[in-house]
């Protein structure tokens, strides 16, 4: 059996987001999924969608919203990762993942995840986790359906016309609603 502590790069720390993390957190989100820095890693969005993914006021009204959070992920000190939780009756909403590019594809959006759902459980008691999803983002979908989230074919429209969202590069876009039953809490 391996007793040996954990390297210091597989330390990770969660906290809640705070007013000090917002200028780096809305850095974090753009990274990952816009312009040139988010073709560092593989959940870019750079071909669908130009301009903004978030702004300093929506990680704000994330960070105020009750009943939602903003976990910050460190590792050593530095701000690997990000995501939402927002408690939303017997389900939990996650959104706002974010892994710096240069980190993903070695197991830390994994971790970040299970961390987010057994909260989820443990803070909530919720049974379910529920996403959204450009539907076109087969990649990023497959990624979620090995980690247990399915498919339900529920969509809901691309805001067209508000920036805020980006500026979509195809017409075709929409919101795909994933589900990933979660377990019961230990008591």
């Amino acid at each position: 059996m391996d007793t040996a502590p954990p390297r210091a790069a597989d330390v990770l720390t969660y906290r809640d987001a705070d007013e000090a993390d917002v200028p780096v957190l809305v850095d974090l989100v753009q990274s990952a999924y816009r312009g040139d820095s988010s073709r560092a890693g593989w959940t870019t969005e750079a071909d669908i969608l130009e301009g903004r993914r978030t702004d300093p006021e929506g990680v704000r009204e994330v960070i105020a919203t009750p009943g939602s959070r903003l976990l910050v992920v460190e590792r050593d000190g530095d701000l690997v990762a990000c995501c939402q939780l927002e408690h939303r009756g017997d389900a939990a909403y996650f959104g706002m993942f974010a892994v710096r590019p240069g980190l993903q594809g070695g197991g830390l959006g994994r971790r970040v995840i299970a961390e987010a759902e057994r909260l989820a459980v443990t803070e909530w008691g919720v049974r379910e986790m529920h996403m959204t999803v450009i539907s076109v983002r087969d990649e990023l979908i497959a990624w979620y359906e090995r980690r247990g989230y399915r498919r339900t074919g529920r969509m809901t429209p691309f805001p067209y016309g508000d920036e805020r969202f980006g500026v979509p590069q195809r017409d075709d876009l929409r919101f795909e609603l994933l589900v990933k039953d979660l377990p019961p809490a230990h008591s």
